[in-house]
């Protein structure tokens, strides 16, 4: 009687137990008489997928999507509404009454599946991924499925192909939109013609050729045979080819482990897994490799896939076609000749390890000299080179696809055409090339032994603390926290500067919440915080994958710690524990400038009293850097989004990782890293490293005529001729239109005096060469003096103009005959 008791109890605790397990997990369908609200989710049968209302990144709109239930960082597979976001959480997915699965939502509906006019409809989220309709009555045909309009990922058992099917993989716009982006994967349309029926995969970019796979042979990918042979790529493809149809599919090894496919918003294929132990997806395979791309670098242009950045550059003797296009990633358009050839006189510059283009013509002959003399007597031969197995090949016209650093089949030593005095200067500067590599690596070497040394003497000279105190700053990088914490006390007692802890930060931000998330930038995630004081601050935390680092990190701390103005950022502490770097800053309510500046609706917020009031402010915290501060600092990235605006809109300039520290004899100097933005780069650093007070001054009126105009530099916006800002205020300035370049919003009331005299200030600011451009003391009297009377203001730089037959086309190209001033000098 005992035993049947217990059994009594066990059985309906598994009831119970089972019950709430049900409840909580939810069930795997919804029917059509059933609804799914948002924050309700449906729960595929072993709990490997979900299906609900999500919202990605750090965007706030709803979305209703698949995604893993066990990885600990929620990744999505699929969206329904990608193009049609909800912006608030009253969104229902549910049947309606035609037996279409919709996404209701004020009133209107939008419609994610058709159920053919079958009412009696169920949805279910299956083990696999997918998404699948049908009738309650016949439950194992799929009326619709979510494998036939995937998104931009690819599971196994799914299949992409043509014609019966059509399925693709289209990317996320962004990491934080899952609108549709550029790229597109799918199956070659040729290979339903092609008489052998060969596939292959394509990824597209606006509709060119990106990337291909190679043709499918029957079991691998001609271009991507590491798939078949690489034992640490677990995934095995299927491909059918008939008359009618071509699909491909794939399963995964061990079947079990979460594998997945993705086409990224930047056109990468990845191949994934997730790792259990590790709580981590794995990436087992990307492609395209960036110099696959075809003509990535376009003409005379050499791509490197070695880390380097840019991927792209000119070869010897070459110069991009378009400076502002090439600078910022637009490379396909090429490199034009510098100086012209003259045939018989011309020589060869030899280029090695590079891989050679594919239209070559073989030449008969005996030897290397031979092979230089046939190209040389040839006026139309570009370039020529001579292998021991493949013997002479000559290249003509305009030369594609080369690679640095290149070492399978098809590289060799390439013999570029020049002119003589373009290989003698490359012979020059190419002898000091063991000199140069010890002026590199021997200087770095002395001034890390020399900071050691300093710190040591430091610590046994406490009590002399003028200039030991920038190594002190320095070494703190390297010390633990406790160090660290006595450090600060002895440097900065009596300041405001305060080494905050990390819990402190945690505490402060909601555990770095996303409801918290101020937006991010190069360094990393900004979060908005609050101390126990109540003080609102904004939370900088150096990413693991930013593109900038310890370096940038150390230069604030150093500098913006010990500077000191109404126009500049404050900064209010840092904080170092493991692995973790923050930078505590004040909290400025109105974001940045370019949050107004650039967006139509806001931009009436800035009238032209709050626009000349930020002008003159951003004025003044620059003469403070360049000469009243206890440093003489050149910023080197000033910008729309590093200017932050406080409660009554004063401007602050903030972001100083890339700030530089001149000595007060000191007018320029030299950098082999360019870093900074394009658009607000002056000449002379962009294209030779060089930099000055003259560098921010360009950057300033960059910023003047952006404020004036309300529109970008940079990009590829036509605006009038121009390709850029710069060319259309000097198309406008020369024919006396200056009044057009004004943003529409603030037109109709402007003081035509002062905004005349701001962009005669800002044309002056941007002028080719640093030694025409005034100086911030300079600046601040023209602006605020009507009496000076200004100089007419030269040429800018970076001046792009598109010839007039080539004016109907499309807005936001550009243009391959664009004639652009290469020709710059810094000074």
């Amino acid at each position: 009687m005992m035993w049947k008791r217990s059994s009594c109890r066990e059985v309906i605790t598994l009831l119970i137990m089972s019950l709430w397990l049900e409840r909580c997990l939810g069930t795997d369908s919804i029917s059509a008489n059933e609804t799914l609200p948002d924050g309700q989710t449906i729960v595929s049968m072993k709990n490997v997928f979900v299906l609900g209302f999500f919202s990605p990144g750090a965007s706030s709109h709803r979305y209703v999507g698949i995604w893993y239930s066990n990885p600990v960082n929620r990744t999505i597979v699929w969206v329904a509404n990608r193009n049609e976001p909800l912006l608030d959480a009253s969104g229902v997915l549910m049947f309606d009454v035609n037996g279409n699965l919709v996404i209701a939502h004020g009133g209107r509906s939008l419609i994610v599946a058709y159920g053919q006019g079958t009412k009696d409809m169920k949805a279910t989220i299956l083990d696999s991924g997918n998404l699948a309709l049908s009738s309650m009555a016949n439950p194992s045909r799929y009326i619709w499925q979510s494998f036939d309009s995937p998104t931009d990922t690819w599971l196994p058992e799914m299949k992409i192909g043509l014609r019966t099917t059509n399925q693709t993989l289209i990317s996320w716009s962004s990491i934080d939109d899952p609108a549709m982006g550029d790229y597109k994967l799918g199956m070659d349309p040729a290979g339903l013609s092609h008489p052998a029926g060969l596939s292959q995969f394509i990824v597209w970019w606006r509709g060119n050729n990106f990337w291909t796979s190679g043709h499918w042979s029957g079991d691998m990918f001609s271009l991507i045979p590491e798939l078949k042979f690489f034992t640490t790529i677990p995934i095995f493809f299927k491909c059918n080819n008939s008359t009618n149809d071509i699909t491909c599919t794939y399963s995964a090894n061990p079947s079990d482990r979460m594998t997945k496919i993705v086409l990224n918003s930047t056109g990468s294929l990845s191949i994934m897994q997730f790792d259990s132990l590790e709580k981590s997806w794995i990436l087992l395979w990307r492609q395209p490799s960036t110099c696959e791309v075809h003509n990535l670098c376009g003409a005379f242009g050499i791509c490197n896939d070695n880390d380097a950045v840019p991927k792209c550059y000119c070869t010897k003797g070459f110069v991009p076609q378009d400076i502002i296009a090439y600078t910022n990633g637009y490379t396909r358009e090429g490199c034009n000749r510098q100086t012209k050839l003259q045939c018989s006189s011309d020589e060869f510059f030899e280029i090695p390890n590079v891989r050679l283009p594919d239209n070559r013509k073989k030449l008969p002959v005996m030897g290397l000299s031979e092979c230089k003399l046939a190209c040389l007597m040839n006026c139309s031969c570009t370039a020529y080179a001579y292998l021991q197995l493949d013997g002479c090949s000559l290249w003509y016209g305009d030369l594609m696809n080369l690679q640095d650093g290149y070492d399978v089949h098809g590289a060799g030593t390439l013999c570029l055409r020049l002119a003589a005095s373009e290989v003698e200067s490359g012979r020059n500067s190419g002898s000091g090339h063991k000199m140069l590599w010890m002026a590199c690596v021997i200087p770095p070497v002395v001034v890390l032994s020399f900071c050691s040394l300093s710190f040591v003497l430091w610590r046994r000279r406490s009590q002399n603390k003028g200039k030991e105190n920038l190594h002190a700053h320095h070494s703190l990088m390297t010390l633990d926290t406790d160090s660290a914490v006595k450090l600060w006390e002895s440097e900065e007692a009596g300041s405001q500067f305060v080494l905050f802890s990390f819990s402190q930060i945690a505490n402060s931000t909601n555990n770095f919440s996303a409801q918290n998330k101020l937006g991010e930038g190069g360094f990393g995630p900004v979060y908005k915080g609050n101390l126990p004081d109540r003080q609102d601050i904004a939370v900088k935390r150096l990413a693991t994958n930013s593109g900038q680092g310890l370096v940038e990190f150390k230069n604030e701390v150093l500098l913006i710690a010990k500077l000191q103005h109404v126009n500049l950022v404050r900064l209010l502490g840092c904080c170092i524990q493991g692995e973790e770097k923050i930078l505590i800053y004040e909290y400025m309510p109105n974001k940045s400038l370019d949050f107004f500046l650039f967006e139509k609706s806001r931009s009436v917020v800035l009238d032209w009293r709050k626009r000349i009031h930020i002008i003159e402010g951003i004025a003044h915290g620059l003469l403070y850097l360049h000469k009243h501060s206890r440093l003489r600092i050149i910023h080197r990235d000033l910008k729309a989004s590093n200017i932050l605006l406080d409660i009554d809109m004063n401007p602050k300039i903030s972001d100083f990782g890339l700030a530089r520290i001149f000595g007060s004899k000191e007018t320029q100097a030299n950098t082999n890293r360019v870093v900074g933005t394009y658009g607000y780069m002056a000449p002379e650093y962009a294209m030779q490293g060089i930099f000055s007070v003259k560098s921010d001054v360009f950057s300033f009126g960059v910023l003047l005529l952006e404020i004036v105009s309300g529109m970008r530099n940079a990009g590829s916006h036509r605006r009038g001729r121009s390709l850029n800002l710069l060319g259309h205020a000097w198309e406008l300035w020369r024919e006396g239109r200056w009044f057009d370049l004004v943003d529409p919003s603030t037109r109709d009331a402007y003081p035509e005096h002062r905004v005349l005299r701001c962009v005669h200030v800002g044309l002056m600011c941007v002028q080719e060469n640093a030694v025409d451009r005034p100086t911030m003391s300079d600046v601040i009297s023209m602006l605020t003096s009507e009496s000076i009377t200004l100089p007419d203001p030269r040429q800018p730089a970076f001046l792009s103009i598109v010839l007039p037959a080539e004016m109907d086309a499309h807005d936001g190209s550009f243009s391959q005959n664009a004639m652009t001033i290469t020709d710059l000098e810094g000074r």
